[in-house]
């Protein structure tokens, strides 16, 4: 871990059920490994306090877990959760499904949120903004609250005032590829990526 990085802690959306996937996203292989485990090692890159959001019973052996506050109110519910229950000011929030995410993105994004004002740093790729792959000051908890008791779950439309957006041509610059956003959601986007590290590796 960087000794340069400010204190961090990172959250884990572990989610629930997928019902494209047939399981707990959590627990789905991946060449060999749990999508969890992959989470729970990109988050310990840049810090030790790490936490997931999700179900006790089913996460509370591999690190802290939070619950939602709002239950069935999708990933703002967890990200709202996490920050209520956080004393760090800048916060990681990772999806489960997002594999194929670096170590050096991961803190090239905590970096940009220490030297920003803004309370959401978020990369935006092909597929429109990465709620799911941020970094959260706490105050955004407010908003996310403001939201969900209003009925309204989608994440992005809280950013249009609050967010510092880094745009791909940075993230190219950077050396960091629109291909490390892409998620697993079905049984075939396993395969597929099985399928290609394989071939990378032989």
């Amino acid at each position: 871990m960087a000794d340069c990085l400010p204190h961090v802690t990172a959250f884990i959306l572990a989610g629930g059920k997928s019902t494209r996937m047939g399981a707990d996203k959590a627990f789905v292989m991946l060449d060999g490994r749990t999508l969890l485990d992959r989470a729970l090692e990109l988050a310990r890159s840049v810090t030790s306090d790490v936490r997931i959001v999700g179900d006790p019973e089913k996460f509370a052996a591999f690190a802290p877990v939070v619950e939602d506050v709002y239950r069935g109110c999708g990933p703002l519910g967890g990200i709202h959760a996490a920050l209520r229950s956080s004393q760090a000011e800048l916060n990681a929030m990772l999806a489960v499904d997002l594999p194929f995410l670096s170590p050096a993105l991961l803190r090239f994004l905590v970096k940009r949120a220490q030297n920003s004002s803004e309370t959401v740093t978020v990369p935006r790729s092909g597929a429109g903004l990465q709620p799911l792959c941020a970094i959260y000051r706490r105050e955004f908890a407010d908003a996310a609250e403001q939201a969900l008791c209003a009925g309204r779950y989608k994440i992005d439309s809280l950013f249009e005032a609050n967010a510092l957006v880094i745009e791909e041509n940075e993230l190219e610059s950077a050396g960091f590829s629109q291909q490390m956003f892409r998620n697993l959601n079905t049984p075939q986007d396993v395969a597929e990526s099985d399928a290609q590290r394989s071939k990378a590796g032989s």
